[in-house]
């Protein structure tokens, strides 16, 4: 009789530069089960998969497929052996469209070597419809928003017929309703007995989801459990070795003066005629923090471009502090008291290829305490800084200071924005999915640095997909639907269905038809 399990990660020990990523760890999927990966950020999960996929060679242990040791080398013999993956950091092709990124490496060919295009668009527009996935197979990857790369990859992954599925944390850039839809392809493929390795910070995903629970802490495995014997608060005490408060305590909210106003501005749509945004207003005060909320792609991601300089307004007015900045560079917001800590860290937030200290100076560098008159680096003033915010942020890092940011967790990526930006002291944080990949830990810890930034009398505008942070850390919620605000809800009075109907349009459509 084969073996119960279709993958066993025997005893494996993965090491870099300062840190033992993985410390002798070993966990077993069974065939046919949806096992869940928990750990907090740093704490081995994707370096895990990471092993398992044959992106890195373990230094000690073996890895068993159908009981059989087999030595996977690199992601071409993971496939060969029906292993796929879902990377957290998406591995696409910016310029190739959502289908030529599916099929490469597998492309079909006919006798002569003529690539057959057509067969494969039918199967993964098969593939998309099976699995309520909408994706258009014709658009480019770099006009596509982040959700629906993270499609792309799933389809990647369908595409290829694989049995073992990895998904490293497929629910970071995705709204509450793609969640749901998300959970049920991956009963769907479980009832089609194929095994899935999910990793993810969210407790309530894996509770429901999920059979069995493996936790790491710090490279190390601290046990499995079968999800149905255990509660939320038992998961996080496993994985941050203390209890979490899973509600944000924060005082009544006393709003100020009118710091961020926005009059009326329209963005356009790089992939559409119509404007992404589309003559919206409204006001942020000091003290306060408001929330647009909204499902993915209704122009959330244009209207912080346009406030944070990335994009040019296509009209209307911006005023930070009664100060026009409509025409400013990203700098002069910067100099002005705007923050961002962007929705995408790699494209917008760090240089992957600089240190770390390197990046926490990177709006700061010309400063005096950073920088001499004669334009020399400081390095041990930026050492000194870059240690401080380590420190304070918990910020983890094989070589602290001196690491490669590329080399980082997501989630401790993450931090070292958060961290940099909070520290500039900004009179505006314009925070977008600021808890996007953290642990529980991290996100009570984000969302108390947010709340303590409005307690200080700061403007905070949080844009975010998560219902549950939205009614949580918000003092007021503005809901966007295809490029324009067609709500304002107050986050003690409304529920999550009322706040659905506004991001499905349905209020909206309503309150129009009343009109």
């Amino acid at each position: 009789m084969g073996s119960e399990y279709a993958i066993e990660m025997l005893n494996i020990t993965k090491r870099f530069p300062g840190i033992i990523a993985n410390d002798n760890i070993t966990l077993q999927l069974r065939k046919g089960e949806i096992h869940a990966l928990l750990g907090e950020n740093g704490a081995g999960k994707s370096t895990l998969m990471s092993v398992l996929f044959g992106l890195y060679q373990p230094e000690e242990g073996v890895i068993k497929k159908d009981g059989q040791v087999v030595k996977i080398n690199d992601p071409n013999d993971a496939n060969a052996l029906g292993i796929g993956m879902v990377h957290q950091h998406f591995k696409l092709v910016e310029c190739f469209t959502v289908l030529d990124n599916i099929i490469l490496g597998v492309e079909p060919t006919s006798k002569f070597g003529l690539l057959k295009k057509d067969e494969a668009r039918r199967r993964v527009v098969e593939l998309s419809e099976r699995y309520g996935l909408q994706v258009d197979p014709d658009a480019k990857i770099s006009d596509i928003t982040v959700g629906m790369q993270q499609r792309t990859e799933i389809l990647k992954m369908l595409y290829r017929d694989n049995e073992i599925l990895i998904f490293d944390e497929p629910t970071a850039v995705l709204t509450p309703q793609e969640i749901d839809e998300l959970m049920q392809i991956m009963r769907n493929l479980r009832a089609e007995g194929k095994s899935i390795l999910f990793i993810s910070h969210k407790l309530a995903e894996i509770m429901a989801v999920a059979d069995r629970c493996s936790v790491l802490r710090k490279g190390k495995y601290i046990g499995t459990v079968n999800t149905a014997d255990v509660t939320m608060e038992d998961l996080s005490a496993m994985m941050v070795g203390r209890n979490v408060n899973f509600h944000v305590e924060k005082k009544e909210c006393h709003p100020g003066d009118v710091i961020l106003h926005v009059d009326n501005i329209s963005v356009a749509s790089r992939t559409h005629h119509k404007d992404a945004v589309h003559r919206v207003s409204f006001d942020v005060h000091a003290g306060e923090i408001v929330c647009i909320a909204g499902i993915d792609g209704n122009g959330q991601t244009e209207l912080v471009y346009g406030i944070t300089g990335l994009e040019p307004l296509k009209e209307g007015k911006l005023e930070l502090q009664g100060k026009d900045i409509t025409k400013a560079s990203i700098r002069e917001r910067s100099l002005s008291g705007m923050s961002h800590i962007p929705e995408d860290r790699h494209k917008h937030g760090l240089v992957l290829d600089f240190t770390l200290e390197d990046d926490m100076i990177l709006q700061r560098y010309f400063e005096k305490a950073f920088s001499s008159v004669i334009g020399f680096m400081k390095r041990p003033n930026i050492r000194k800084y870059s240690e401080k915010l380590i420190d304070q942020y918990d910020i983890r890092s094989g070589q602290g200071s001196a690491t490669t940011v590329r080399s980082m967790s997501g989630g401790n990526q993450q931090k070292a924005i958060i961290a940099r930006e909070i520290d500039k002291d900004p009179v505006l944080l314009v925070a977008v999915q600021p808890t996007r990949g953290l642990d529980v830990g991290a996100i009570e810890y984000i969302h108390r640095q947010i709340v303590a930034q409005r307690d200080a009398g700061k403007a905070v505008l949080l844009v975010s997909l998560e219902m549950d942070e939205v009614l949580d850390v918000s003092d007021r919620i503005l809901v966007m639907y295809e490029g324009e605000i067609v709500g304002e809800l107050d986050p003690k009075k409304t529920t999550p269905e009322e706040m659905g109907l506004y991001m499905a349009g349905a209020k909206r459509d309503s309150e129009r038809k009343e009109d």
